[in-house]
């Protein structure tokens, strides 16, 4: 009895700590993957994207919303929306978008997908932008 408990305890101990990391609610995703949730998303789905508005005018994912990551008014901006919603999450190549996944994390966001290597991999991977 005692050989099967302790594979049993241990398997239930990795389970709670596998459980533990993805509850964070933060992760990362590759461009297909966001293009994935972006093409049939939930009602309440959000675009977020953290580039400059020069950056967001030269092309940017469908219906995705621009709070520019260097305007002084970022963080309040951020903590303003809603953290039940859903946000897919890019920047130009995902080092303001990392910092602002964190944010998002230490504000208490329900779920996140950071687009791995931001609007650049995007479009290396031949996915479409909006329409102008």
């Amino acid at each position: 009895m005692r050989r099967i408990l302790l594979p049993l305890v241990i398997l239930g101990l990795v389970a709670t700590a596998c459980g533990t990391a993805t509850e964070t609610g933060i992760q990362t995703v590759s461009a297909q993957d966001a293009y994935a949730i972006t093409s049939a998303p939930p009602a309440d789905l959000v675009v977020l994207d953290v580039r400059t508005p020069d950056e967001f005018s030269e092309g940017h994912l469908t219906n995705a919303i621009n709070i520019d990551f260097y305007a002084p008014d970022f963080s309040a901006n951020l903590a303003a929306l809603d953290k039940d919603v859903p946000y897919v999450l890019y920047c130009r190549s995902g080092n303001r978008s990392g910092t602002t996944a964190q944010e998002m994390k230490s504000l208490g966001f329900a779920e996140v997908y950071e687009v791995d290597g931001g609007i650049l991999s995007w479009l290396n991977s031949g996915l479409p932008l909006a329409d102008s």
